[in-house]
């Protein structure tokens, strides 16, 4: 269980200290398939200043296993325990269910900053792939936090309107794009399947290549809008092609 200040930056700043300086050396590869049948390979995190967590169960529908995300004006996510190759497995694919969107969320205010889910794919820092001034700033933030802040971020999400951008960046950090696979409420209550290419997605976001490992992350958060929401997860694929 971890806890820390800030809902967007600092959660990547957990993960990647998790994920890249621990866990992951006890995998032998990188390539997984998470069918949530447990949460053994996920890590909580939580957050200063926020006691009201979201509820991350395992349920069963029709003899297959799924995680169920429930989110009451709380806010927490899940860190998976293992990274990966983006350039050998660039593909992420996933399915999941909303039962409803958060209808005063605003993907451009902090203030509305709230999704029934999300996917976070998450970049390390790589001294190598920024100017001077740049790593002035990640070494003046690795003095404010600890750790140093991650390159960038690509976070999927469940929008609650249609968006005429096809990325939007996070309006607490211009280094976490967010980029709205679903929009609106036509498609409550259904099965919804995604398959990504990370770098491809990388490229057109930030407009240059992606570092070259990454790791993940979900949440469900309502915090921001004091609302509710609740999502289902089916699983999530980290392939090569």
């Amino acid at each position: 269980m971890r806890k820390i200040v800030h809902k967007t930056v600092n959660a990547i700043i957990i993960i990647l200290t998790f994920v890249f300086f621990g866990i992951s050396d006890l995998f032998a590869e990188d390539r997984f398939f998470e069918d949530f049948s447990n949460l053994d390979n996920w890590e909580e995190l939580l957050f200063d200043k926020i006691e009201t967590h979201t509820k991350y169960t395992i349920e069963e529908r029709n003899g297959n296993f799924v995680l169920k995300i429930d989110s009451n004006k709380s806010a927490s996510g899940k860190i998976f325990t293992q990274d990966f190759s983006v350039y050998d497995y660039p593909i992420v694919e996933w399915r999941w269910l909303v039962e409803n969107i958060v209808d005063k969320g605003n993907a451009r205010k902090k203030e509305g900053d709230d999704y029934p889910i999300r996917i976070y794919i998450i970049f390390p820092y790589d001294p190598n792939s920024v100017g001077f001034f740049e790593k002035i700033g990640f070494e003046a933030a690795k003095t404010i936090y600890g750790e140093y802040p991650p390159m960038a971020s690509l976070n999927y999400i469940w929008a609650n309107r249609e968006h005429s951008d096809w990325v939007i960046p996070n309006p607490f950090t211009n280094r976490a794009m967010m980029i709205p696979v679903e929009e609106g409420s036509a498609h409550i209550g259904e099965w919804k399947t995604y398959t990504i290419n990370l770098i491809d997605d990388y490229r057109k976001a930030f407009g240059k290549e992606p570092p070259k490992r990454a790791s993940l992350a979900i949440m469900g958060d309502t915090d921001n809008t004091l609302s509710s929401a609740v999502a289902y997860l089916d699983y999530i694929r980290v392939t090569s092609e």
